[in-house]
């Protein structure tokens, strides 16, 4: 009989981990309390990000934190009475991004993304799945011709150190790129590997029916009823008590839940981020993501019209919705494209999992060898789910992992 493994948490990595499982002949059971793919993986930029071997470092400059601490920005903002309990863990956010550790943080985060695409395209290849990964890559636009440069010559060095690829565009060849936008720009930085998701919602729910196909099973439950029992573990479920073996915690912001009780308490801390769809006037269109790099906020034409998203929302996980960035980028959103009404009455908003170190955590409790992890992946939780996945599945059955895990032990905290 196969061993059995439960996976807590069922979003891009949860899903990806349990399929790369069953494909190893394991029986797998993958719970969550929600559907597939209901949680953060639900609502994001939808960009399978190749290019991102730079993950966010701590603001640094005087003028940059000064800047977010007016909170009346679209890419930052903050609940004053939240920010107490985000003192230590950005405190060693900010810690971490000193240049020389920052550097050693960039070698470990870029050698996941460098498997990003291939690791996307081998459980979408001959599926569904396929025609929602768009090879547009995106456009990050620039008003100050300054700027553009300097992001160019930034380029070239991931270029160079990370073999990522872009083209440098004009004002001209910008407005050729995109005929409907309203604006004039400089130019853009268009990242030319990135795949663009119409549907990231959909496309989890395309890789969980590959894991259903496979074998593998689901079922609605409560992560935080994880308890031992006899030489395994056992959750709660609408279906009565279900156990295993072995577990995998793959719960993003909330695995700290999960964890704590088991004598593990990692530094995560969220990032709240909004969107709402909108249609198109007339016959317009977008042809590819954009990123307004003045305003801080992301166009992203999707199956259900173009997805505008906000940036890093500090707060209580439990405090309501405060969409005032979207608020804020609204307006100028319309200045740049013809939108028409909004598709939603109400913002969706999710929850980044993010660490201080910037790098997700993949591997076993130091206390609890048959508990694993697979989360903290920031803003990247849709790029790095199939490459995740892999890794914990090789890890877990014995084989030898595609890249060194030692950077995202979990002991490290």
């Amino acid at each position: 009989m196969a061993e059995a493994v439960m996976v807590l948490g069922a979003g891009m990595v949860g899903v990806s981990v349990a399929l790369h499982l069953r494909r190893r002949g394991l029986d797998v059971v993958l719970v969550d309390r929600q559907g597939p793919g209901e949680g953060a993986s639900f609502g994001n930029g939808g960009l399978i990000q190749r290019e991102a071997v730079y993950p966010h470092a701590f603001p640094r400059s005087v003028s940059e934190l000064l800047r977010i601490a007016r909170n009346n920005a679209v890419d930052v903002s903050y609940h004053p009475l939240a920010l107490p309990s985000y003192a230590s863990p950005l405190l060693r956010y900010w810690w971490h991004s000193e240049p020389t550790r920052y550097a050693e943080v960039v070698l470990a985060w870029a050698a996941l993304i460098r498997s990003c695409l291939d690791e996307h395209l081998a459980l979408a290849r001959g599926t569904e799945a396929m025609a929602l990964l768009r090879p547009v890559g995106f456009m990050r636009m620039y008003r100050d011709a300054a700027a553009l440069d300097a992001a160019a010559a930034a380029a070239e060095v991931g270029k160079r150190d990370h073999d990522v690829n872009y083209a440098v565009l004009n004002g001209r060849e910008l407005a050729a790129a995109e005929p409907h936008l309203l604006v004039q720009r400089a130019g853009a930085l268009h990242w030319t590997d990135p795949l663009s998701v119409t549907d990231p919602h959909a496309l989890t729910l395309a890789y969980f029916q590959r894991f259903l196909e496979a074998g593998g099973s689901f079922v609605n439950g409560d992560a935080t009823t994880l308890a031992p029992t006899g030489s395994g573990w056992k959750v709660q479920t609408q279906d009565g008590p279900i156990r295993a073996p072995r577990v995998v915690v793959a719960l993003g912001a909330w695995a700290g839940k999960v964890t704590q009780p088991l004598g593990y308490t990692p530094p995560i801390f969220g990032k709240r981020g909004y969107h709402y769809h909108y249609g198109m006037q007339g016959n317009a269109v977008l042809n590819r993501p954009i990123i307004d790099a003045d305003a801080g906020f992301a166009l992203m034409p999707m199956r259900a019209g173009v997805r505008l998203t906000s940036g890093a929302e500090f707060a209580a996980t439990d405090a309501g919705p405060t969409p005032v960035q979207i608020a804020r980028a609204e307006p100028v959103a319309r200045k740049l494209l013809p939108l028409a009404d909004r598709v939603e009455d109400k913002p969706w908003l999710g929850v980044r999992p993010c660490m201080p170190d910037m790098l997700p955590v993949i591997g076993p409790l130091p206390q609890h060898s048959s508990v694993w992890c697979a989360f903290g992946h920031g803003h990247q939780g849709l790029t790095l789910g199939p490459s995740t996945g892999r890794l914990v599945a090789e890890m877990m059955t014995g084989e030898k992992p595609f890249v060194d895990p030692a950077p995202y032990r979990p002991e490290r905290f």
